[in-house]
């Protein structure tokens, strides 16, 4: 996937918004306020020239992902136990890509309030909302 691809995904989670917080070619997508997503089209997360992005991630899959992909590695300027850099240099197997989207959306969505949770459940089935957590 490239980076309009990515954006495009992203885009079209459930109550997704964009905002350009640190600089207009950093795209940062939060549901409910919370980031999920921050993709730049060259350079800006990391030194690498390619389109990267960072995604959040369950800490123990973080580091697997990590020995797995040459192209993930440790979050570019985030916490490094919760946040992974994807550089996006046709690598990484588009399916990968999307997975891991998904795992950070969801891990975003399982974070909010009940109250917030529950509002989202009325408009979007649960599947839609927590597809890329992992089983226990």
């Amino acid at each position: 996937m490239d980076f309009d691809q990515c954006c495009d995904y992203l885009a079209n989670k459930p109550e997704a918004t964009l905002e350009f917080p640190f600089d207009p070619e950093v795209y940062v997508y939060k549901v409910c306020n919370k980031i999920f997503a921050i993709i730049s089209p060259s350079g800006n997360l990391s030194p690498q020239k390619s389109a990267q992005m960072n995604l959040k991630c369950d800490p123990h899959h973080a580091v697997a992902v990590r020995d797995v992909f040459s192209a993930i590695k440790p979050g570019w300027h985030m916490n490094k136990k919760h946040w992974n850099t994807l550089v996006l240099d046709n690598t990484l197997p588009a399916g990968e890509i999307q997975r891991l989207m998904d795992h950070s959306y969801s891990l975003i969505i399982s974070k909010l309030s009940k109250a917030q949770q529950n509002q989202l459940c009325l408009k979007y089935p649960p599947e839609q909302l927590y597809q890329g957590l992992l089983p226990d």
